[in-house]
């Protein structure tokens, strides 16, 4: 199974958490960190679970979402 990884940018994000509602894995979570403009950001817990997907990059209103996935070994 592929694996993924999520990075969520600090500066666009807005807080709107579809990403987290969209996310089947549970990855994504209300974060502790406040942007500039007053939004607490998205956070991805990497635990493995992410399968590189991309439904919470697509649903992202503000693209602030960018998914990677792990080349084959």
């Amino acid at each position: 199974m592929k694996k993924g990884k999520v990075k969520v940018s600090t500066q666009r994000c807005k807080g709107c958490n579809l990403c987290i509602a969209e996310c089947k894995k549970g990855v994504l979570k209300p974060g502790k960190i406040i942007n500039k403009l007053g939004y607490t950001v998205v956070e991805f817990e990497d635990c493995g679970k992410c399968t590189g997907c991309m439904l919470c990059a697509i649903v992202c209103p503000d693209a602030a979402i960018e998914v990677f996935l792990e080349a084959d070994k």
